[in-house]
């Protein structure tokens, strides 16, 4: 066994566990591991930012829009807690990311002596916003927590894991034994018997739905291929768009499924929470559930299943499919009933203009493999469910957690992971600049995303419910805004003005030629409110 410091074997496990890159700020407590990181040379890219949260949301996008783990490391304190944004939106999303963070000497830790960059209990707030975290104990110990971290991330539910190690074990050296680098995820496997329960059910349903989230990303073919056998539309959540192509003639969004979910006899919920119909639309004796969840906890979170399925997705799906196909060999063509469901809810969407505009110059002009980071602001919030996306983790979304400001940030961890591929943002002026220093981290390392800047002045969404719902109050939402395309261009980035469609259309097309990251302002006015479409309310 080799003899050599904490910080050297945790950056080769790192590389035996496949990363490539690391996003992060250097400290005088994960020194040592920087140092590991430099003598690792071009093995792994590190991506160092401007602050501690751009860092986090790098390593967020970067995970979310791949198969891979994003990692990210920053000093302990202030510098990991600038993290805990991203980290709750990689909980909320299911995101693979590793958060290493750095913690005061090891004798020092929870005595309370005021040491630089302490606080309260760290790795309890770590453990808070993660599904496992742990403390690396000793430069021996190194490897093994490190594949104990890779483990958590791929066991039962993905999700973000934490790790936190004192600025004497990365420094100090031992005897490391880095063969034991690997374990084997925990994988619940299918229960046939309750595969059969559940093909039996629908072999008898008459108006089935399909929904889907984020835990069906990695079951596309088989989901298209459960509801072509059933001719059942399929209802992607935020997290599930793309599950399904959405040229699809099966393939729908939230309103949609409103309009179905009054008249199902049988709901299929595959990796998604069904927290919005299930709390909002309502529930009767009528209504058949079929759950198929690799969690346990969600079977009976709010509502017990008719046949409860504890698997992933991937091998529960399939599964499904070929029992089902035993009991029938498929449904009723629907083609003419789908087709007016979509054109209905097309013409919904038409309403909020000029939003779904926008929306649908921004999709003719990204590419069909680019992909789209959404963001709260007003294009965003129709675009979650008016969007056309066409692949498996290209719409990159924060789910519940309704991150404002991530989006700048999480673009560039998308086009790290996918440097061949164009990927657009959309923001709006409020959320922009929590996070567009990273405008430098981007020029300085060459990444060239496009962001479009619906500039209304103001936290519109917020004073259109002070105007609307709270008698005219209006308080604390105008905004003193920066010239972006002089903000932009002062990075070394390409800065762009559009205010028409037409300048929009040219500005978008010269962003994706660019070598540069681009920054689109476009100046809009208030904007219709979308949520009467997509809260629609209870319909049984």
């Amino acid at each position: 066994m080799p003899n050599i410091s904490g910080g050297v074997a945790i950056v080769q496990s790192l590389l035996d566990h496949g990363v490539d890159t690391i996003f992060g700020l250097p400290g005088v407590q994960n020194d040592h591991l920087f140092n590991a990181l430099y003598d690792a040379g071009d093995q792994i890219r590190v991506i160092h930012t401007r602050h501690e949260q751009g860092a986090a949301y790098m390593a967020l996008g970067y995970a979310l829009s791949s198969d891979r783990v994003g990692v990210y490391s920053v000093v302990p304190g202030p510098g990991f807690l600038n993290t805990t944004a991203a980290l709750s939106t990689a909980y909320a999303t299911g995101a693979r990311v590793l958060c290493l963070t750095g913690q005061i000497r090891s004798d020092q830790i929870g005595r309370g002596f005021g040491m630089l960059h302490e606080i309260p209990d760290q790795l309890g707030i770590i453990q808070s916003l993660t599904k496992w975290a742990a403390r690396i104990p000793s430069a021996a110990d190194a490897s093994r927590f490190v594949a104990a971290a890779f483990n958590e991330i791929d066991s039962d539910r993905p999700g973000p894991v934490g790790l936190e190690v004192a600025p004497d074990v990365l420094a100090s050296t031992a005897e490391v034994d880095l063969s034991a680098s690997s374990l084997t995820p925990r994988r619940p496997r299918v229960d046939g018997d309750a595969v059969e329960q559940a093909a039996a059910l629908l072999s008898r349903a008459r108006n089935p739905i399909i929904f889907v989230g984020g835990g069906a990303q990695g079951a596309s073919a088989a989901v298209t291929a459960l509801a072509e056998l059933l001719q059942a539309p399929v209802i992607a959540s935020y997290n599930g768009r793309g599950v399904v192509d959405s040229r699809h003639p099966l393939s729908f969004t939230l309103p949609a499924g409103h309009r179905r979910w009054a008249h199902a006899d049988v709901v299929i919920a595959i990796g998604t929470r069904l927290s919005r119909p299930l709390l909002e639309w309502g529930v009767d004796a009528d209504l058949k559930l079929v759950r198929i969840d690799i969690a346990p906890a969600e079977m009976t979170r709010i509502h017990a299943p008719t046949v409860g399925i504890v698997a992933d997705a991937a091998d529960a799906v399939p599964a499904l499919v070929d029992a089902l196909r035993l009991h029938t060999s498929g449904f009723p063509a629907r083609s003419e009933e789908m087709a007016t469901l979509r054109a209905e809810i097309d013409a919904e969407f038409a309403r909020i203009s000029p939003q779904i505009d926008y929306l649908h110059l921004l999709r003719e002009e990204l590419p069909e493999e680019g992909l789209f980071v959404d963001e709260l602001t007003q294009v965003g919030y129709l675009g979650r469910v008016a969007w056309p996306v066409y692949h498996p983790k290209s719409y990159i979304t924060n789910g519940y957690q309704g991150t404002l400001g991530w989006g700048v940030a999480t673009a560039l961890g998308v086009k790290v992971a996918n440097l061949g591929r164009p990927v657009l943002a959309v923001s709006g002026d409020g959320g922009f600049l929590f996070t567009a220093t990273e405008l430098a981290t981007a020029v300085q390392h060459g990444i060239a995303t496009v962001t479009v800047v619906f500039n209304d002045g103001a936290y519109g969404n917020v004073r259109r419910m002070q105007e609307q719902q709270h008698g005219n109050r209006v308080i604390a939402t105008a905004l003193r805004n920066p010239d972006f395309v002089k903000l932009a261009e002062s990075f070394g980035a390409q800065g762009l003005r559009a205010t028409s469609f037409a300048e929009l259309r040219d500005a978008v097309r010269r962003g994706f030629e660019s070598s540069m990251p681009t920054v689109i302002d476009v100046p809009v006015g208030e904007m219709p409110s979308p949520w009467g479409l997509i809260h629609p309310g209870r319909v049984r």
